[in-house]
């Protein structure tokens, strides 16, 4: 075992007993805790007041591109199939009122930097070349991206080919996440994603070519069909393709919510066990190549951005994944999308047509949020700590927050008990650690500070590994 794979600790035993069903953190509290009580003139106040005390912390921004041609039976995200290539067109005329609208309310003294900007989906390259012109001159019209910012894309290799790649570079994005999932053509048949290696190399090849300083691959494990024998011919074909950054998923399959998932028969499901074996050979396979483990389901080179940032205690985590920024202010655009601003989030309606109305009426789509309070603010931090470092500064905690650490957490430290005595964390007198035997299992841990589980244990998650 190579320096980084002595990180990671794969242990099936203890992953089967402490495998429960919980949120990913992308936000704390998450997104299905906000209330419609807190509406689009609550968001507005707070876009008007995010620098009050005179803290400003830069943003990032992130458009929703719903917009996809072919369906992908796993895929949960919110997202519009057609093929009318015209519905984009309108789509971009709202997103220009709504950017315009939100940053309006912004009470920057000139136009407001970014250092982190992201075309998410959907899929992005839906839009036209024209499109994208479009899109990144509205930006550019209301916000300034700093120099050297982290400016990334989300990519379908079967929507792409070079001369987009090449546009994108020229418009300034500088990374990219390229979807996989994985090769084997039985589970791309299965999940409706046929997909070649060449291709997905040769847009690869294009990025590099065009100046992306990273290149992401997504990967999912559990999908139907899918076994470690033909799991492991995608990640050596993965491996060969020297991405800077990988993604190992858990697909979550949750047909009662996501009607596409109601196509794949639960029959060609993969066991638990089996969904076990295929992530431990992924876990090798890539901590043998050299890959640091981030945590959850992220790998990068050591020399790559985000494994710099977590050695150097600067990664962050919000709605992207894992971030190098540290927390940052996020405007949102599209429909579904969340942004956060001081101590808020609030996220958009949910479809194009109520999406368009309230644009119409010249107000923010926003349809539910939430305000953190100090119980909030408190707990994020926690959560964040652990699932971005794997350790816990008591004192630090107790010093921004004033309070008593182990007399406030007293029922989870109590909880932690199990952990600690499973050899997953260790609780010493300054420092809640995560060992490397709980790593797999950080979600499960950070679980047991997440007051709104505690007092509302729900099962509509995915399990965690």
């Amino acid at each position: 075992m190579n320096l980084y794979a002595a990180n990671l600790v794969f242990d099936p035993e203890i992953i089967r007993r402490f495998d429960v069903n919980g949120p990913r953190y992308t936000s704390y509290p998450t997104a299905d805790r906000f209330v419609e009580a807190f509406n689009a003139e609550a968001a507005r106040l707070w876009l008007g007041k995010r620098t009050i005390g005179g803290i400003k912390r830069p943003l990032s921004l992130y458009f929703h591109i719903p917009f996809c041609s072919t369906i992908c039976y796993y895929c949960a995200c919110n997202k519009i199939i057609t093929k009318d290539h015209g519905r984009s067109a309108k789509y971009l005329k709202y997103l220009a009122r709504e950017v315009a609208l939100q940053s309006g309310h912004l009470d920057d003294d000139g136009k407001p930097e970014a250092v982190q900007l992201h075309w998410g989906g959907g899929t992005p390259t839906f839009l036209s070349h024209a499109e994208m012109r479009q899109l990144m001159a509205i930006t550019r019209q209301h916000f300034h991206l700093v120099e050297g910012g982290e400016f990334s894309i989300e990519v379908d290799p079967r929507k792409v080919d070079a001369a987009t790649v090449a546009l994108l570079g020229e418009l300034g994005l500088n990374r990219m996440s390229v979807g996989v999932q994985d090769f084997d053509e039985t589970v791309q048949r299965a999940i409706n994603r046929i997909q070649s290696e060449a291709e997905t190399g040769e847009v690869i090849r294009a990025a590099r070519q065009n100046g992306f300083k990273s290149i992401s691959i997504d990967l999912i494990y559990g999908l139907p069909q899918q076994s470690t024998t033909g799991f492991e011919r995608t990640l050596t074909r993965i491996l060969e393709m020297d991405p800077d950054r990988l993604s190992i998923y858990n697909y979550a399959h949750l047909p009662y919510l996501f009607k596409p998932q109601r196509r794949i028969l639960e029959t060609d499901m993969p066991s638990a066990d089996a969904r076990l074996q295929i992530l431990a050979l992924a876990i090798r396979k890539l901590t043998d190549a050299g890959y640091v483990y981030i945590g959850m389901d992220h790998f990068a080179k050591p020399d790559d951005e985000l494994a710099i940032a977590q050695r150097q205690g600067r990664l962050h985590r919000n709605f992207q994944g894992y971030s190098t920024h540290a927390d940052c202010d996020m405007l949102s655009f599209g429909i579904s999308s969340i942004s956060k601003a001081g101590p808020c989030y609030f996220q958009n309606v949910k479809t194009l047509d109520e999406y368009y109305d309230r644009l119409d009426a010249k107000v923010l789509p926003v349809f539910r949020g939430i305000e953190l309070n100090a119980d909030d603010i408190l707990r994020r931090s926690i959560i964040q700590a652990l699932m971005c470092h794997f350790e816990l500064s008591i004192e630090s905690i107790e010093s921004a927050h004033l309070i008593d650490f182990r007399r406030y957490f007293a029922a989870e430290l109590e909880d932690l008990e199990a952990m600690q005595e499973a050899g997953l964390v260790r609780v010493e007198n300054d420092w809640i650690i995560v060992l490397p035997p709980g790593r797999m299992l950080v979600r499960a841990v950070s679980m047991i500070f997440d007051r709104y589980l505690r007092a509302d244990q729900r099962t509509r998650y995915s399990k965690v590994i």
